[in-house]
């Protein structure tokens, strides 16, 4: 299994001065704003990938 992927950004003021959290999983540190935030996958959507009627690109 690989590891989990890193954000690249803060998502309050894109800075990328970010560092893991004390908080536990998937809590991150933005050194910048001095904000603390968590990320967390929810899970897959039940629709799936559903082609555009106007021949664009999928949706």
């Amino acid at each position: 299994m690989s590891e989990r992927a890193a954000p690249f950004y803060c998502p309050y003021c894109g800075d990328e001065d970010l560092r893991p959290g004390e908080q536990g999983h998937g809590a991150w540190e933005c050194g910048a704003c001095n904000r603390a935030f968590q990320l967390k996958f929810l899970g897959l959507l039940a629709r799936g990938i559903q082609p555009n009627s106007t021949g664009g690109e999928p949706t």
